[in-house]
Formats: C-alpha cells, structure tokens, sequence
C-alpha cells in the first residue's frame, strides 16, 4: 500500500520562523501574513482564503467579526460553518492589510461602510487587485460520489513558494493541517475539530490531526 503524502505539521516556533521569513522576503507581506495564518488560526482551506469577501471578515461599520460564517459557496464540502477571529495575531494582520489595500486603493470604493472596501470583494486580493483565480476541479468521495469543487491552484503554488523561502517542507495545507492538530492538543475531543473544519465525520478529521509523541508518551506515564 502506497503512503499517503500529507502536508507537514509546523510547530508554533516553526510557524514564527515562517511569518519573520515572509514579513523580510515578500513583496507582499502585509497579505502574505493573512493567508498563511488564516491557514494557521482558522483552518481555512487555500481556497477559502482565496473566497472569503471583505463582508465575510467586517461588518459594515469596518470592525472585523470575530464570528465568521463560511458560506457553503465557498467551502470544499459545500457545508457552512462558522470560524472564530479571536487571535491576536490574525487580527492585527488582518487590520494592517485592510490598511494597506486602502492606503493603495486595492479594491476601494468611495462609499463609507466597509471602511471604503467593496465588500463583495475577496479580502486577499492580487498585487495588481484582481480575485486569485479558481479552477473547477472534480473528486470522488468516499461515499463514491463524483464531486466539483473551486481550487485556488495558483495561490497555493504561491504559499508553497513561502514554505520554501523558509527552508520549510509545508504547502498551503500545512496550516489546516497544523491548526487542527493544536485543536486536538488542546481539547482532546475530534468532534470539536471536526466541526471548526467543516468535516461531516470524525474520521475524516483524524486525517488531519498528527499528535505530539511527548502527549502520547505523558498519557502512557498518567494512564494509572
């Protein structure tokens, strides 16, 4: 039987290496930051970060949701669900490139709400303003169904680009990967992981998750 490849799992000094790297390397840093930790703190799928609009993110007085409903539009599983905004990091990332795409009139109007952004507009947007583009691709599920779905191809060879100017082995993937792993870590409970990644089962969630070998090795010392 083959070995399936699946994304790397970062650690928390891994991921501070990969963001310090980004922030000195990029062209873009003030959206790089976003993409990767809406990866890292709310398990977006590339994909998803490519989607989420502005209205998503902010309300229309331009303060950030710290409840974020995933319209079934944009997610994988074509299920909504909801995220939580409630790091700090992610949210001062979010809020220096809101300011960044204003002070560069990337995708402003000349209207108040939404601090003057269209709001139906992807919040990661290009370096020339325009929506990553979305190829239509098709799987097989589990249950055997054949299933179309959006892929941002070319962002994620991109972010891929930033694991390796890190001398990192992860992909876009890596940070939902990582960030369900953390969940796990901190709750114990794969239905809590399931439900923040959209997953309709547990055991698509196990997938996800890769469990620290010095947990493991904790629950062995205090199962008596």
């Amino acid at each position: 039987m083959s070995k399936i490849n699946r994304a790397a799992v970062l650690t928390a000094a891994q991921i501070r290496h990969l963001l310090r790297v980004t922030e000195v390397n990029s062209r873009h840093p003030e959206r790089d930051a976003v993409v990767l930790l809406l990866g890292h703190a709310i398990g977006l799928r590339i994909s998803e970060s490519a989607q989420v609009t502005v209205a998503d993110i902010c309300f229309a007085n331009g303060t950030l949701r710290q409840e974020v409903s995933l319209r079934s539009a944009i997610t994988k599983g074509c299920r909504q669900r909801c995220v939580y905004v409630t790091s700090e990091r992610l949210i001062a990332a979010i809020e220096r490139y809101i300011e960044y795409r204003i002070a560069n009139g990337i995708g402003t109007t000349f209207e108040v709400e939404y601090r003057g952004l269209e709001p139906h507009q992807p919040l990661v947007m290009s370096r020339r303003g325009y929506r990553f583009a979305l190829n239509r691709k098709r799987r097989v599920s589990d249950s055997g169904e054949v299933v179309d779905y959006w892929a941002a191809d070319s962002l994620q060879s991109y972010v891929t680009r930033l694991y390796q100017a890190a001398g990192l082995s992860g992909s876009s993937h890596s940070g939902r990967r990582s960030f369900a792993s953390k969940i796990l870590a901190k709750t114990g409970d794969l239905e809590v992981v399931a439900r923040l990644l959209g997953h309709a089962d547990i055991d698509m969630a196990q997938r996800y998750v890769e469990v620290d070998q010095n947990i493991l090795r904790q629950a062995f010392t205090e199962v008596i």
